[in-house]
């Protein structure tokens, strides 16, 4: 059960940092964007946390 607790949060860190990154780097805000930035954060936190666990596994 404390695996699932560490990935989520893994998974929340990668997303949440992803997130203010892409609002940073966005000339205008509005919803559309949002909604695609926190769809590409999200697709890239996964990447992210898929990677580090196979590197950690090797």
């Amino acid at each position: 059960m404390t695996h699932r607790y560490a990935l989520a949060a893994e998974l929340l860190g990668w997303w949440a940092a992803l997130m203010v990154l892409w609002l940073m780097f966005i000339s205008t805000v509005d919803p559309l964007e949002v909604l695609v930035g926190a769809a590409a954060a999200l697709f890239a936190a996964a990447a992210a946390c898929g990677a580090r666990r196979a590197v950690k596994h090797r």
